[in-house]
């Protein structure tokens, strides 16, 4: 199903071009990366009463599926994202391993969802993005049935993810114009800050908010490594523009940077991440 009514905003753009090919170029090798956060969720829902779940952001359904196998007959799990290159992948995933899962091409932000029609709400890393996130989670709070259970993973600060910061520091002596990270913008560390984010879920309905820091172990092969300093973060956006010298100079700027996420074969890093829990609120 696609909203084809909602404008394309920066964050429409970027994950139906680059990032979001990057993505579904890449899913085996995130899918494995994030693994830990995938069981969390899954996990998760098994143990609530949920049966129809809500995968917010995601991408190439990875989770929803993983959701949609552990609910078997029972229920059902639908995943909403904007990026059109990861949700055919996930639609070709569902439709390869015949799991009955829905995917939803449209900004949760906006969409017009049947109200009060998901028991639970989760999301690995997909609500960073929205350009007005108390409008988001007001939307979701309309889509949840009362009592309903939010949990979703996001990134604390970029201080405490070194891993996800190595390129862009590594490269800043060698190009000028790596964009800079604003704090509480739409993005990868836009829910750093707890206090910011339970601001937001109780003025857009939501009650027995509940975030705790978890540090999480996760891997990919060395062989992997240049790919994905490459291709995803702040420095695939300069790399594109970069002439072939300066390329090569970068990439072995940074991949020497990396080495002390290095073990052998394997590449190994903690993901600080928030555990963000919450319940729908019977009074919106």
């Amino acid at each position: 199903m696609d909203d084809t009514r909602q404008p394309e905003d920066e964050q429409t753009k970027l994950w139906n071009g680059t990032a979001g090919h990057a993505w579904a170029d890449n899913q085996e090798v995130l899918d494995a990366m994030f693994k830990p956060f995938e069981d969390l969720l899954a996990e998760a829902v098994v143990a609530s009463s949920a049966r129809q779940v809500l995968d917010v952001g995601c991408g190439t359904g990875r989770t929803t599926l993983a959701v949609a196998r552990r609910l078997g007959t029972k229920g059902r799990c639908t995943g909403i994202d904007i990026s059109e290159p990861m949700l055919a992948a996930a639609r070709a995933r569902a439709e390869q391993e015949g799991t009955p899962a829905r995917f939803i091409r449209a900004n949760a932000q906006l969409h017009a969802f049947e109200p009060a029609s998901f028991d639970m709400i989760i999301s690995r890393f997909g609500v960073m993005f929205f350009e007005d996130p108390v409008r988001a989670f007001a939307n979701l709070r309309h889509a949840a049935t009362n009592n309903a259970e939010f949990l979703a993973i996001a990134w604390r600060s970029p201080s405490e993810n070194p891993f996800m910061t190595t390129a862009e520091r590594a490269a800043a002596p060698l190009v000028s114009n790596i964009p800079a990270r604003r704090p509480d913008a739409p993005g990868q560390f836009a829910f750093a800050d707890s206090n910011r984010v339970h601001r937001i879920l109780e003025e857009s309905g939501w009650a027995g908010i509940d975030i705790q820091p978890i540090d999480v172990t996760c891997t990919l092969p060395e062989k992997e490594l240049v790919n994905y300093l490459t291709r995803f973060g702040l420095l695939s956006r300069v790399l594109q523009d970069a002439d072939d010298r300066t390329r090569t100079h970068v990439i072995e700027t940074v991949r020497a940077a990396f080495e002390p996420f290095v073990h052998g074969a394997e590449v190994r890093y903690t993901a600080a991440c928030w555990k963000v829990e919450a319940r729908a609120s019977a009074s919106p």
